[in-house]
């Protein structure tokens, strides 16, 4: 009798995941279906990454053409498909920001921006936010501020500093002579989806230009329109020193990003990916660019994130007690643990995210039809409403 893939999955993986208990197999849009043929609503998108949805053809045909012509060239060769990604990139991304590495995922993104902010300055000392979360790898867990994911792995990487998110007080009184980088996220996700406050983002600008210390933003969540704009710095009319990128830019093969502006002095040999900037993500970037663009993705995020934020508010659930957004990006605050609130949801079909214990975290794909949102939000309502009674 054959093993089903949960039981080989038990056997030969790790074990590091708290798994959900189904076996997904197949997607369309905002659509997914297990082995079972049940089908749900996807508010998750692989924590932020199919953001131009499941079984995208655009990005599928793009991906196969590549795959058929050339898949990898090392970094020390150019490349046709990788030169038109880089320039792209430049492009879309704030003013000033003029030159790219490419690497495979957020977290390398997070970890090349401290080795690049350390060499330019001289300095160690690296700034972060309570509450973010910046990935798991050393130099980004550092940046990390939850206990439960550092701990395990003391050590970590000195001269990292958590003050508190949208205090602008503490972090002028953390950012010294010794401050090479202060890395932020513009909403904070695993956080708890908190958008940062317009003069907090301003003054931590003035904050690192005045003491010669480099701003990173996290955009890692936020960028390519989930939050209603290509990207969150937008909203701020910010132009970080250093941005990185990952999750939604290549569709959902695995892509991450560091641009950085005139100030950041690199050197050749001190840095590299084997796989980064390979023709395969390249194309499949190119791709996904060009439908968000065509299709006015961000614009559908903002439109689609007011439209959502509103009808839950409009609720008046008793279990509800904030309603937090940005675009697409949506927060549901609850006064209840949400672990056995997202298991039900997923009993009835909709696929959701924690964001911290309280705290429910939708990141539909941005091509989710208007009705499918809609059911997905009855359905949570419907939820959360029974959990009371």
């Amino acid at each position: 009798m054959s093993r089903s893939f949960q039981e080989l999955e038990h056997e030969f993986d790790i074990g590091v995941y708290a798994r959900r208990g189904i076996t997904l197999v197949r997607g369309s849009g905002a659509l997914l279906w297990d082995d079972q043929g049940k089908q749900y609503i996807d508010c998750a998108t692989g924590i932020g990454v199919a953001s131009i949805g499941h079984g995208n053809r655009a990005v599928a045909r793009a991906i196969t053409e590549q795959a058929e012509t050339l898949i990898t060239v090392a970094g020390v060769f150019y490349n046709d498909v990788r030169a038109k990604c880089l320039e792209k990139l430049v492009a879309i991304t704030p003013e000033g920001l003029n030159r790219t590495f490419l690497c495979n995922s957020g977290a390398e993104a997070i970890e090349g921006a401290i080795k690049f902010v350390r060499q330019t300055t001289r300095r160690t000392d690296i700034v972060s936010a309570m509450r973010g979360f910046h990935g798991r790898t050393y130099g980004a867990l550092s940046a990390t501020h939850k206990k439960d994911y550092q701990e395990p792995f003391a050590p970590l990487v000195p001269g990292f500093h958590s003050v508190p998110y949208n205090n602008i007080e503490a972090l002028e009184k953390s950012v010294s002579d010794s401050t090479a980088a202060v890395i932020l996220e513009l909403v904070q996700g695993e956080g708890g989806v908190r958008p940062a406050a317009l003069e907090y983002v301003a003054a931590a600008q003035s904050i690192c230009r005045e003491r010669g210390a480099i701003l990173v933003v996290d955009e890692i969540q936020t960028g390519f329109c989930r939050t209603g704009k290509m990207f969150a710095c937008e909203h701020h009319q910010l132009a970080p020193d250093v941005l990185c990128l990952a999750k939604a830019m290549a569709g959902g093969l695995p892509m991450g990003a560091i641009l950085v502006n005139d100030r950041i002095q690199t050197q050749k040999g001190t840095h590299g990916s084997t796989f980064g900037g390979n023709p395969l993500a390249s194309a499949a970037f190119l791709a996904t660019v060009k439908f968000m663009e065509q299709h006015k993705l961000a614009e559908r995020a903002l439109r689609l994130g007011e439209m959502a934020a509103e009808y839950l508010k409009r609720q008046n659930v008793p279990l509800i007690r904030e309603v937090r957004n940005l675009g697409l990006m949506i927060g549901i605050e609850v006064k209840v643990k949400v672990t056995p609130i997202l298991n039900q949801l997923q009993e009835r079909g909709i696929i959701a995210l924690p964001a911290g214990s309280t705290v429910i975290r939708l990141l539909p794909p941005l091509v989710i039809e208007e009705r499918e949102l809609m059911e997905a939000l009855g359905v949570i309502v419907d939820t959360l409403n029974s959990s009371t009674s």
